[in-house]
């Protein structure tokens, strides 16, 4: 019926045009002449239709999906009558037509318009009850916020037949909406004792609709309407909620990073484009959780090529096929297969496409598996960092951005040593090279290649337990895609010798972040699914850090991203650092460690650091670089 439904509703709207003229006829027969006067109905009337209809059509409304018809619909319908009447009007003085008396005429046009708005009326209304006759066998559920996004959410899911629920109410912490209705669905309140009331209803559905959210917000509400016999969806942000598809369709599962309480850094994108835009830019690591994630904001900025460099051949060729499949021939994109150990490969590289940006995300990174295999650290980390570097200074590389962790602040593990040493190559540049190098830091990445989340989850799938090494252990989360953006941001923002580093907020207790994903999954901690703890892995802190002197930091112009400031390192000092490594790698890791201790003064052991803490680690009131000034 889709195809005729313009047609059906202008073949309606002409047979009550007709309804409207019986009402003429009757007036001729009942009212005095002296009102209704004379006429040619063979001359006014057409013309009337004509008029009215055609601007009907001029503005659209028979595009108007009047299922979901608001005020603007019927107001627009208004409007067009109006201006059809007044082109009446018009032509029929210009032709001299106007033979009918002007009330009955305005009379004739005022009941077929309140004739089309009753008919448009009728249907919606018939359509929502149509839906409510089908409530008794529908889901009930609970939403929470009573603002315009759960009222539009409301009128969706009435009207439309498909939909598989059925309101019983609504929750908001407004004392002005509480006790009263909405569209005839009660709001009741605070959202804090929602949770009892929603199981006393027999309700397993709750969405949260306020999309107006702060982080912080919503992961206070989430924390409030959590349980294991509550499934939660909720409403994106505010901002994509524009984009004009049917909210309904806009509803997500919770996720784990809306926990965190954290709210979003707000990126400066025109400093993004302006860094990426017409440049070639290669990402090193390109495969990777963090490098792909790169690729993908790199790529939907228009960048003149895209180089790929990764020595696994299946993450680089996903990423590769992922973005061809998006952007096609509009992106130049190239895939190497390569190791960053290798010199003479990374010159040609270099020398082959001249890139004007550099993202180097490869690493190792696993903490436990660099202890047993520290010199695969030191090749890969340091020295294939010191090879990317001399390559970007020798062929005209503009940026070159180094990405690095808060595991290389006062490091307890050879990864994180070998991180610090890192940050050391890219600082011994400056003032000794045209290139821009700088450094990124930031925390641990939610559902990151050997992250906690993706192990957290398929324990949860097996049934328990799910492992934790130490219940105190904090530490800092962002997500893939913030990572990415901080990247991109810093690069913009690099001058020279910069660490940037990102405020993060308030640190996370992993226990914490275990629990919330067993209730997540459907689950109550320790009941459904234990918890227990395993013991710390080598070279594992009980906490996280982001700066290594907080005193010696600066804002940027983005608030949430600082830099800090480092002692120089020299060339020459740089030198002799490398040099006491490479003769550390032709002895046994014990010679590694102990070479490791020379060069990075702030490397310690991780029972020295540990046991300090000791039952003491809590989570501060606030460790993050926001409060340090």
């Amino acid at each position: 019926m889709n195809r005729f439904r313009k047609p059906l509703l202008f073949l309606s709207d002409s047979a009550l045009f007709l309804c409207a003229v019986g009402f003429y006829l009757i007036a001729v027969r009942y009212m005095p002449y002296t009102i209704v006067g004379g006429g040619n109905l063979t001359m006014d009337l057409p013309l009337l239709y004509g008029c009215i209809a055609l601007s009907q059509l001029l503005f659209k409304t028979y595009d108007s999906l009047w299922r979901y018809a608001e005020s603007k619909e019927y107001l627009t319908l208004i409007a067009a009558a109006l201006v059809g009447f007044g082109l009446y009007e018009f032509l029929a003085r210009m032709l001299r037509w106007s033979t009918m008396s002007f009330v009955l005429l305005s009379a004739i046009a005022a009941v077929w318009v309140l004739e089309m708005l009753s008919v448009r009326f009728l249907y919606r209304v018939n359509r929502s009850r149509g839906f409510r006759r089908k409530e008794d066998g529908a889901v009930p559920v609970v939403i929470i916020g009573a603002g315009g996004a759960g009222e539009r959410l409301l009128d969706e899911l009435r009207s439309n037949p498909n939909s598989r629920y059925a309101v019983q109410s609504f929750f908001d912490d407004d004392p002005g909406k509480r006790g009263k209705q909405l569209h005839g669905v009660p709001i009741r309140g605070p959202i804090s004792a929602a949770l009892p009331r929603i199981k006393a209803m027999g309700v397993h559905e709750v969405i949260v609709a306020i999309p107006s959210l702060s982080e912080v917000q919503r992961k206070n509400i989430l924390e409030q309407v959590s349980d294991k016999s509550v499934h939660i969806s909720i409403l994106p942000d505010t901002l994509d909620l524009i984009s004009g598809k049917p909210i309904r369709t806009q509803l997500r599962e919770v996720r784990i990073e809306d926990l965190l309480g954290r709210d979003v850094v707000d990126l400066d994108n025109a400093a993004i484009n302006t860094l990426i835009a017409g440049k070639t830019v290669l990402v090193t690591g390109g495969g990777g959780s963090i490098g792909s994630e790169l690729c993908r904001q790199i790529a939907k900025r228009d960048p003149k090529q895209l180089v790929i460099v990764d020595i696994y051949e299946n993450n680089a060729y996903d990423i590769q096929q992922e973005l061809k499949f998006r952007y096609g021939s509009r992106l130049d994109l190239r895939v190497e297969i390569a190791s960053i150990r290798d010199a003479e490969r990374m010159d040609q590289l270099f020398r082959t496409y001249r890139p004007e940006v550099v993202f180097h995300a490869a690493a190792h990174k696993h903490v436990p598996l660099m202890e047993t295999s520290p010199q695969e650290a030191i090749r890969n980390n340091v020295f294939g960092t010191l090879n990317l570097v001399r390559a970007a200074d020798a062929h005209g590389v503009k940026k070159f951005i180094q990405i690095s962790t808060d595991k290389a602040v006062n490091p307890t593990s050879v990864m994180g040593a070998s991180k610090r040493l890192c940050e050391m190559i890219v600082q011994s540049m400056a003032m000794c090279s045209e290139t821009t190098f700088a450094a990124v830091r930031f925390g641990n990445v939610l559902g990151s290649n050997g992250s906690v989340i993706p192990l957290f989850k398929r324990q949860i799938e097996n049934g328990g337990p799910v492992t934790i090494t130490d219940k105190r252990i904090i530490r800092y989360f962002m997500t893939i895609p913030e990572a990415a953006q901080l990247v991109l941001e810093a690069g913009s923002m690099a001058k020279q010798n910069e660490l940037f580093v990102l405020d993060m907020g308030q640190p996370v207790k992993i226990l914490d972040l275990a629990e919330n994903l067993v209730r997540l999954s459907g689950y109550e901690p320790y009941r459904d699914i234990d918890i227990i703890e395993t013991g710390l892995r080598p070279g594992e802190k009980l906490y996280e850090e982001l700066l290594i002197a907080s005193r010696d930091i600066e804002k940027t112009e983005n608030e949430k991203i600082f830099v800090e400031h480092q002692p120089v390192v020299t060339p020459e000092e740089l030198a002799e650092k490398l040099e006491i490594l490479r003769a550390a790698l032709e002895k046994d890791p014990s010679a590694i460690r102990s070479a490791l201790h020379r060069v990075v003064p702030t490397f310690r052991e991780p029972e020295e650091l540990n046991n300090a803490q000791g039952e003491r680690v809590e989570i501060p009131p606030q460790q993050s670089v926001g409060c340090a000034q």
